[in-house]
This record gives C-alpha cells, sequence and structure tokens, in this order.
C-alpha cells in the first residue's frame, strides 16, 4: 500500500502523513511539495518533514516508509493521494483570486498524480472543500466513486468534541452525523446525535445544543483566529483516517464530499452525505430520512456550493 501526500510541506499535509505512518498499514507514504528559495538559499520542506517523521519510527514503533519529494514520479503506483495543496486566503486577496488560484494549483496536482498513477483514488482537503474536489474529479477523469472531499469528518470531530466538553463524557462514546457544504451552511442533525445509543436531546438543553452547533459551523474561523492560520491537526488527522477505511476495507460510514447523482435531490454537485468508505472508494451513498426542515436546510447548503461553482465557472472562462 502506497500513499502520496501533496502539500506536505505545510501543516495539514504533514499531520496527514505523521497519522498515516504512526497507524502503520501502508508500505510507504511520500510527502510531496515544492522547493521554496529565500535569498540565494533554497529549501526543500517535503523532504525535511519525511526525514524527521521517518526519524520518530523509533519512538512511534511503526514500519511505514516516509520519503520527502518534489518530483512527482516518486508518487508512481500510488494506491490513494491525499491533495492538501493551496493557499490561505491573504489581506488584499479577493475571494475569486482564492478561488481562481487554488483551482489552478488542484488542477496542476492532480494532473502530475493521474499521470504517475492512473488508477489511484483521491481524497481531496484543500479549500474550497466542495469546489476543489469537483475541481479534482474533472481534471482527474476518474469515475466518481474514486474522489472524494474531506469535510464531514472534521465538522462531525468538532461537533462531537464540543459535545464531549459540554456533557463530560468520552468522545469515543459519541456518534453524530453532518450534512452539506464544508463551512457554515453544513447541516447538523441532532435527531442523528447519540451518546452510547441515548439521544442528546434526553441529555442536554436545546439551547444549549444550538450553541455548540453554531460553534461547529465556524470551528474552522475560531482557530483561525486563535492562531492567526488554519486548523492542521484534526483536518490532517481526518484525511489519514479516510485513507486507513479504503486502504484496510473498513467498510467505515464516515460523511464525505462526494459526487451526488440525483441522492437527497441533488445533481451533478459534491456536497458532504454520509456514505461506505472501503476498497476501491466509495462503496455506497448513504440516503437518511431527513424532516422537510432538515431537507430545506440541505438544499440551501447545496445552493450555496452551487453558487460558488457558477463563480469559479465565471472566473474561469473570463
Amino acid at each position: 500500500m502506497k500513499i502520496s501526500v501533496v502539500g506536505a510541506g505545510g501543516n495539514v499535509g504533514a499531520t496527514a502523513s505523521l497519522t498515516l505512518a504512526q497507524r502503520d498499514f501502508a508500505n510507504e507514504v511520500v510527502l510531496v511539495d515544492l522547493a521554496r528559495t529565500e535569498g540565494d538559499k533554497t529549501f526543500y520542506p517535503s523532504k525535511g518533514r519525511g526525514l524527521d517523521q521517518w526519524q520518530t519510527a523509533p519512538i512511534h514503533l511503526f514500519d511505514t516508509r516516509l520519503k520527502g519529494t518534489t518530483d512527482y514520479a516518486d508518487t508512481a503506483g500510488s494506491d490513494i493521494c491525499i491533495i492538501t495543496a493551496g493557499v490561505p486566503r491573504k489581506p488584499g486577496m479577493s475571494r475569486d483570486d482564492l478561488l481562481s488560484i487554488n483551482a489552478k494549483i488542484v488542477e496542476s496536482v492532480t494532473r502530475n498524480l493521474i499521470a504517475h498513477s492512473p488508477d489511484t483514488i483521491l481524497i481531496v482537503v484543500s479549500n474550497p472543500l466542495d469546489l476543489m474536489t469537483h475541481v479534482a474529479w474533472k481534471a482527474s477523469g476518474l469515475p466518481a466513486h474514486k474522489v472524494m472531499g474531506m469535510a464531514g469528518i472534521l465538522d462531525t470531530a468538532r461537533y462531537r468534541a464540543f459535545l464531549a466538553e459540554a456533557l463530560d463524557v468520552s468522545p469515543k462514546d459519541i456518534q453524530a452525523l453532518i450534512l452539506g457544504g464544508h463551512g457554515d451552511t453544513m447541516v447538523p442533525l441532532p435527531r442523528y446525535t447519540t451518546v452510547s445509543g441515548i439521544p442528546i436531546t434526553q441529555l442536554i438543553g436545546k439551547a444549549e445544543l444550538d450553541a455548540i452547533i453554531e460553534r461547529a459551523k465556524v470551528g474552522g474561523g475560531e482557530l483561525v483566529g486563535l492562531m492567526g492560520t488554519s486548523a492542521w491537526y484534526a483536518p490532517g488527522a481526518a484525511a489519514a483516517q479516510m485513507a486507513e477505511a479504503i486502504a484496510l476495507d473498513q467498510n467505515r460510514i464516515f460523511p464525505c464530499a462526494v459526487h451526488l447523482d440525483g441522492q437527497y435531490g441533488i445533481n451533478d454537485l459534491f456536497v458532504g452525505v454520509p456514505v461506505k468508505l472501503g476498497k476501491g472508494g466509495v462503496k455506497q451513498i448513504l440516503e437518511v430520512e431527513l424532516l422537510p426542515d432538515e431537507q430545506a436546510l440541505l438544499d440551501n447548503s447545496a445552493n450555496a456550493v452551487r453558487g460558488m461553482m457558477a463563480d469559479l465557472d465565471r472566473i474561469l472562462s473570463a
């Protein structure tokens, strides 16, 4: 089992690669990123990260070999590729600028990966997540079940972590489901949230639960406010968890951004819904029953994603 992580010179990609290695199910993890020149010096972040992480093997007790590189040829034969490449929005940068830059990066990265691993499975982490997953799918030419975005696992993890804190229980015992696009239009479903099978509504008041849901929706923004940059531990770990489920054919049920073709009344759009992940990628898209108000929230989230898709098409065709 060979897994490549593009953008591994950055924090999200580096977290994903180290998490993969620590789980010790892959033979090789390849860390890919560009070299960086500052003045008269050239640095190789992915090579440095790979070497540093490999040196933790005797400490963490794993056998997975880690290799950092700037050459996509080193990714040849990858069973799974995780794409974390992209730029964060910077002061003075418009939303259109961010969409255009990251779309071009993800498209280029995808084409380079597919050139060396035509049968790979793609997990996209780059933002805006739902759009970049669509870009990768189009650029790859892969069937839809082999291309997915990491979003719902991260959003659900934040939601579960906040609930565990509020209830003073183990996060291991909390199960939850979040649908929709990644961001403030995501759709948490309290009806499908339980603690060891106990409905969450029996354990916490509506006002407190609503506050936790709102906090989960803006969880990424909260971290940016605290650190001055985007999160990386939870996103990187979430991507690694998806790769593990696929590699080990675990048939795990996770909320992921996948291509919908009529499910939930949504067509030709990547949106977060529950899926079964295992050998080959997305084995099944699960359609849970939604109440009218829940369906309306999901439709609103999907429309927001579709609006951004229209913006991206306009930008790229200009």
